[in-house]
């Protein structure tokens, strides 16, 4: 096997936008997401309309009934 072939796996730090801050491994030091399973929908039981850069009024938008 080739030396250097892989890259450097190390602790990282995942961050999410609610503010839950996660610890692992991986080949990336920090990662940050949207939504994780501390504020996710399907774990908590709550609903949250989740609209991302205005992707559902875009949808309505486009796909409005035309009288």
């Amino acid at each position: 096997m080739k030396k250097k072939g892989h890259p450097k796996y190390q602790k990282a730090t995942i961050m999410c936008a609610c503010g839950n801050v996660v610890h692992t491994r991986s080949t990336k030091e920090t990662i940050n997401v949207e939504i994780c399973s501390k504020c996710h929908p399907f774990f908590t039981g709550k609903q949250r309309f989740v609209d991302s850069e205005g992707r559902v009024d875009k949808f309505y938008k486009k796909y409005k009934k035309k009288s």
